[in-house]
């Protein structure tokens, strides 16, 4: 059944603003990782996340501690959860937005040919050549054997390998979890990634009122985006909605130009532009697939 194009929009603009919401977080986490050690930050929005949710669980009846998080699927989820926040925090906080955000966009492309290893997914040579070409995107903006690469890059391809992880793990993890109780969870692993980073480096400080502004701000677009996403995809058709998702670059490219100055190069550029470009081209290929008729 085709839902009516009020919706599709609507859960373009969800998925839109959901994409900017996690930009902004970026900004926020990478800002404030100058007035506090980085795993500080991270811990600190990770518990504000887990109260935010907790929250709005119980205003709706719903138990804040459920026993299927042990359960061995939610456990192997958390677990790739927890380094992939582990390592995309340590690239934001290091690196360059703009690299950082344009390498996790790979992130789908890696569910796509994990799920053809590990569950057999029909996958055609059309999708295993964008799948490929946007490798090739990674590896154009990693540029490894070249003056220009930076071994702290692989620090974002560790943590889209952690999402791409938690992403494969959810398919097998328990439908009786909420959005909410789900958000619990992302949460609390945030702060286990922030308490092991804090752990190694230490020397947490009491943050000044610029300080607190900068952990408003990114507490406040972590959550705004999460529930913009989850209602982006109760909204309108998953084919016309996902592609979205790729905004994010944009807005990423956008606010590490103008708030930290930075200047991506052209490989920086190209690379970006072949991971969107066969991102996009694999989860509408995939949807088409599966939409066509049987023969």
């Amino acid at each position: 059944m085709t839902a009516p194009l009020s919706d599709n929009l609507r859960g373009a603009a969800f998925m839109t603003a959901s994409m900017a919401g996690f930009a902004v977080e970026d900004m926020f986490l990478k800002a404030a990782a100058h007035q506090m050690p980085l795993g500080q930050v991270v811990l600190i929005v990770g518990l504000c996340g887990m109260a935010v949710f907790s929250l709005m669980a119980r205003a709706r009846g719903e138990a804040i501690w459920h026993r299927v998080y042990l359960s061995r699927p939610m456990l192997i989820r958390s677990g790739f959860e927890v380094s992939g926040r582990l390592f995309y925090s340590l690239a934001i906080g290091l690196t360059a937005l703009s690299t950082t955000s344009a390498i996790l966009q790979a992130t789908p492309l890696v569910v796509v040919a994990a799920a053809a290893l590990i569950f057999g997914e029909s996958v055609g040579w059309r999708r295993w050549s964008a799948v490929l070409v946007g490798f090739a995107g990674v590896m154009v903006i990693l540029r490894p054997g070249t003056e220009g690469f930076s071994a702290l890059s692989l620090l974002a391809v560790g943590g889209m390998l952690g999402f791409a992880g938690r992403d494969l793990a959810t398919r097998a993890a328990p439908k009786v979890l909420s959005n909410r109780q789900l958000g619990i969870v992302g949460f609390a692993m945030l702060a286990l990634a922030g308490a092991v980073i804090l752990s190694v480096t230490g020397g947490a400080v009491v943050p000044g009122p610029w300080g607190l502004v900068l952990l408003a701000g990114d507490a406040v677009f972590a959550i705004v985006g999460y529930h913009a996403l989850t209602s982006a995809m109760r909204t309108g058709e998953v084919s016309f909605v996902t592609p979205f998702r790729y905004t994010r670059l944009i807005f990423a490219m956008i606010l590490a130009v103008v708030v930290f100055h930075e200047r991506p190069d052209m490989a920086t550029l190209i690379g970006a532009g072949l991971i969107a470009a066969s991102g996009i081209y694999t989860i509408l290929r995939g949807n088409r697939r599966r939409l066509a008729p049987a023969a």
